[in-house]
């Protein structure tokens, strides 16, 4: 039986037969957040794309609660899992409140008519966020941090057991990315929503991960929690790096940076 939570049990991920990760065993609880890290090419996507059911295992079980994710339908897991993709899409002419509202489509049937419950979640959600004076703003028209909020918001409205998100910070400066990271912790935890990331920045990760894990040449080259990682001194190996190059200007020193100046440590 499966613990609470998001578990993945000795999990291959890749494409057709083509195996990119395999011996993949970790679990992420309601209100942690889980950050996979990597060189390109490692696999993160891949895995991530897999916990979210859009790509079928190659080998091993993933579990949502007491519930194998072969077992759900497509509806099922649209109301329990969220998934926030790095890639840039065209909007259209959508407000940013329209891109909210579509977080509540997997309650809504199929035409899509949101009710009196329906917008007051989406009016939390952009609340959390902090992206209410948003609401009839043109989505194309804001900036990268602000999309990333109100894309955030709109996985918030669809009330979700756990969060996918694939690089939420490729896009933000550091500034911006310390604010995403913080905001996703305090939802996490009021919310009691575990979260999936995956991301390259090592400092951003060790400050804002209740665990890791790391890939590399095709198996789980780490994992743990960030302090493990931190001290066993595994990261610069893991992007084939001498510690003089990853640290202080990406490792540990920038992540105690972030923390103290962001307020995004572990709690």
């Amino acid at each position: 039986m499966a613990a609470k939570g998001y578990r993945m049990e000795n999990l291959s991920v890749g494409y057709g037969s083509r195996v990119v990760v395999s011996g993949i065993t970790a679990q992420v609880l309601p209100g942690e957040i889980l950050v996979l890290l990597g060189e390109n090419g490692a696999g993160k996507s891949t895995l991530l794309k897999t916990a979210a059911g859009l790509l079928e295992p190659i080998g091993g079980d993933l579990w949502l609660n007491e519930v194998r994710l072969s077992e759900m339908n497509a509806a099922q897991r649209a109301v329990k899992m969220s998934v926030l993709l790095s890639e840039r899409s065209d909007a259209g002419q959508m407000t940013c409140r329209e891109i909210v509202e579509m977080g509540r489509y997997p309650y809504t049937g199929r035409f899509g008519i949101l009710g009196e419950k329906d917008h007051e979640i989406v009016d939390r959600a952009m609340a959390a966020t902090d992206t209410s004076d948003l609401s009839g703003t043109d989505y194309g028209k804001i900036s990268d941090g602000q999309r990333q909020r109100v894309r955030l918001a709109r996985s918030i409205a669809q009330e979700p057991e756990v969060l996918l998100l694939d690089e939420p910070t490729v896009y933000l400066d550091i500034r911006y990315q310390a604010q995403f990271m913080r905001l996703l912790r305090t939802l996490c935890r009021e919310r009691e929503m575990a979260a999936i990331v995956s991301m390259h920045e090592v400092g951003m990760a060790l400050a804002s991960a209740d665990r890791l894990l790391c890939l590399k040449d095709g198996s789980v080259y780490a994992s743990g929690t960030a302090q493990e990682l931190a001290e066993s001194g595994c990261l610069p190996g893991l992007y084939g790096v001498e510690m003089e190059t990853l640290d202080p200007e990406y490792g540990p020193e920038l992540a105690d940076y972030l923390r103290q100046s962001f307020g995004i440590g572990r709690q």
